[in-house]
């Protein structure tokens, strides 16, 4: 009876070292303060027709779709991408920088 909690107890022991381990490896993510919030005007588009989005930040630099029903279709601008379902924006994405 007592091996068996010993064996446990070492399995247990194992694991909670091999999680600090691991822990102890990983790596902060630090965003400059200067682009920090930058996307909450691309953010505030969620939810508007095409033809307000176009008024509100100029024309696409391209153009994608539609694709799929419903009609899928992306928008590209400059630093982020614009998804829209038929004629009303679904989300909004910020292209990787690098």
């Amino acid at each position: 009876m007592f091996s068996r909690n010993r064996n446990g107890v070492a399995q247990l022991a194992g694991t909670v070292a091999l999680l600090f381990a691991f822990g102890a490896q990983a790596k902060p993510i630090e965003i400059p303060a200067g682009s920090q919030g930058g996307e909450s005007s691309i953010d505030e588009v969620r939810g508007m027709k095409k033809n307000d989005v176009t008024t509100r930040l100029g024309d696409p630099l391209s153009i994608k779709g539609p694709i799929g029903e419903p009609a899928i279709t992306r928008w590209e601008y400059t630093d982020f991408y614009v998804f829209f379902e038929q004629d009303t924006v679904l989300h909004t994405v910020v292209k990787p920088r690098g």
